[in-house]
């Protein structure tokens, strides 16, 4: 731990001395893109060396990147064994057929619960006998408060009915999402919708256009849950869409409660079973029998599918799962709860007592939902890059590293660094917002060295490919680094494709 608060000084008093100039590559791509130097902010560290400091100290707006910040901690916190989980439980009896009580659909921040999952825990029901619910379906949220963060908040931006911008509770089923279906001749627009839930349909008053099919997009407008006085609830898509066009597009637009009972109400009855109970919010008794359950994918496997595709429902999930949930076997929290403390509080308190452990000031640092998507997240390129140092000691680097897209592999840079040495090295996460482009991860020199790699731009003029530019001549410069003069550094090999993966377009 000595050591370490050494190091830390020790970098700290570099941050300002020789590593400040930017390579000439770096600063003429900056001028070519009009932004300014002090838009940038960036940290390299070659081991225990600074190889180069510009703006590290100053808190940023990192966008995505923040995802780093709340997948290691989960990794360290929750342990790579850790499954959340869904419980089906009731207070009542089984009487022959009849189930006669209330039944309980606790959440436990099961980010795979999904309407496959639900189904076969109804099913398990059917198994024991039971074809008919005396009771309430009580619908349990309370592992986080509060329950429904959802309620009230502003939308982010424009798209409101996007999966991006889904808020987590701890019982959130497929999502929240419906599947749509969009085919058109000339003349007409045809439209299913996936999953079928009770008593909820769809229309269109949407217009058929010329139009690129490519572009579908242009005359999309926010789509509307119309409640009818007879209680069902008709979808409505808005807009325009191209003629002769086939695509297919997931939206929430539902309220999470009619979700949930609806799709509950339909399988049931496709089972065979009988409920004609109402549905309620409430907490589960501590005295209630497990009837069924399902467990999420093991933490690793949510890392990697938060890290590559940058899932942000996923990464506020594991965020607020840290100050609620322990790892299996563990008596207690390790951030002591406060009666009435919000889940967000007990969140913040977890990555930030991590955070003082690994002698990482937190001094500056915002998280606000652990995803990235936000106006208010703040780190310091300094703050993150001592994250990543941390993640090359943590017993669990393996999966953390294995999270990461790799440049022009996969993930949201398998388009980005094709043909720099940096492609099929590099493990970076991407952060984008429309005025932040950011970078985090490893990138090896030309020596196969490990580095330590943050850059962030914050402009108002960062979007448009212009802060992206800047950053990928930043990671080229580092990949390119510690060759001898004169010397040719040349990308990693293609990944060779096999034929069955080719046919299959992956």
């Amino acid at each position: 731990m000595l050591r370490r608060f050494v190091l830390a000084s020790v970098l700290c008093a570099a941050f300002g001395a020789a590593h400040a100039q930017l390579p000439a590559p770096v600063a003429q791509m900056l001028a070519q893109q009009g932004l300014p130097e002090d838009a940038l902010g960036v940290l390299v560290l070659k081991g225990d060396s600074v190889l180069l400091s510009h703006g590290a100290d100053r808190p940023m707006q990192p966008a995505s990147t923040m995802k780093l910040v709340t997948t290691l901690v989960s990794l360290e916190r929750l342990g790579p064994a850790f499954r959340a989980r869904t419980e089906l439980r009731t207070s009542g009896q089984v009487d022959g057929s009849v189930l006669r009580g209330d039944l309980f659909l606790k959440g436990g921040a099961d980010a795979d619960f999904s309407g496959e999952a639900l189904e076969t825990m109804l099913r398990a029901l059917r198994y024991r006998g039971i074809s008919r619910i005396e009771g309430k379906l009580v619908l349990d949220r309370s592992l986080w408060q509060p329950a429904r963060m959802d309620l009230g908040q502003p939308p982010f931006d424009e798209s409101p009915e996007a999966y991006y911008n889904v808020i987590p509770d701890a019982l959130l089923v497929n999502k929240n999402m419906l599947q749509i279906d969009l085919r058109s001749t000339a003349k007409r627009l045809q439209l299913q919708m996936q999953p079928a839930l009770d008593r909820v349909s769809i229309g269109s008053s949407m217009t058929l256009v010329d139009a690129d099919c490519a572009r579908w997009e242009d005359g999309w407008k926010l789509p509307e849950a119309v409640r009818q006085q007879d209680g069902r609830i008709k979808v409505l898509l808005h807009g325009t869409f191209p003629k002769d066009c086939a695509r297919s597009y997931s939206i929430n637009v539902l309220d999470r409660d009619d979700y949930l009972e609806r799709l509950f109400r339909q399988q049931w009855k496709e089972l065979g079973g009988k409920f004609s109970g109402t549905v309620v919010a409430g907490n589960t008794p501590a005295d209630s029998t497990l009837l069924a359950e399902h467990s999420s994918r093991l933490l690793p496997e949510l890392v990697r599918d938060t890290n590559k595709p940058s899932d942000n429902l996923l990464a506020r999930t594991l965020f607020l799962s840290l100050g609620s949930l322990a790892p299996e076997g563990a008596a207690t929290s390790a951030v002591p709860t406060v009666e009435g403390e919000t889940s967000f509080a007990r969140a913040d308190a977890a990555v930030r007592a991590w955070m003082r452990a690994q002698r990482i000031d937190d001094a500056g640092f915002v998280i606000e939902n652990g995803s990235g998507l936000s106006r208010l997240e703040r780190i310091t390129p300094q703050q993150m890059a001592y994250l990543l140092q941390a993640g090359l000691r943590s017993p669990w680097m393996p999966e953390f590293l294995a999270s990461m897209p790799i440049a022009g592999i996969d993930g949201t840079l398998r388009r980005r660094l094709q043909g720099s040495p940096a492609a099929g090295r590099a493990r970076l996460k991407t952060g984008t917002l429309r005025n932040v482009v950011a970078l985090a991860g490893y990138v090896p020199d030309a020596n196969g060295v490990q580095n330590v790699f943050v850059a962030m731009v914050n402009s108002e003029q960062a979007g448009n490919g212009r802060g992206r530019a800047v950053l990928d001549a930043l990671v080229d410069w580092v990949a390119r680094s510690g060759a001898a003069p004169g010397a040719e550094v040349l990308p990693a090999p293609a990944m060779p494709v096999l034929p069955e993966a080719a046919a299959a377009g992956r």
